[in-house]
């Protein structure tokens, strides 16, 4: 699962900052406010690449999808983006729980069939 949350986290980080140069051109937005955000942000999803196994860090990377989505009311792209994202997340911690089990699996099965 770790793998999967990390890929999608990773280009989560390249779709913020993106987005951050996007928002940059707002003229009702600050540059100060626009990357700090943006900057919190991608700090955050480099974090999590690192706190996914850990409790509550699968909950932490779905506040973060829900943010992404959050944010297409500053760039109207983000709500589309968000959605995709948010589906790429699912998709990794469901998968990737499936692929944790059957690696599990695999062990116990390996670990029975070998002398002792």
């Amino acid at each position: 699962m770790r793998t999967l949350c990390a890929s999608t986290l990773i280009g989560e980080f390249f779709v913020i900052g993106f987005a951050g140069l996007v928002a940059m051109k707002d003229p009702n937005l600050s540059m100060g406010t626009v990357w700090t955000v943006s900057g919190v942000a991608m700090v955050l999803s480099i974090l999590l690449c690192g706190m996914i196994t850990r409790p509550g860090g699968v909950q932490l990377g779905w506040a973060l999808q829900l943010a992404l989505i959050a944010s297409g009311f500053f760039v109207t792209t983000m709500f589309f983006l968000g959605v995709v994202f948010a589906a790429l997340w699912w998709a990794s911690v469901h998968y990737g729980r499936k692929i944790d089990e059957a690696k599990a699996r695999f062990a116990a099965q390996s670990d029975e069939g070998s002398p002792a």
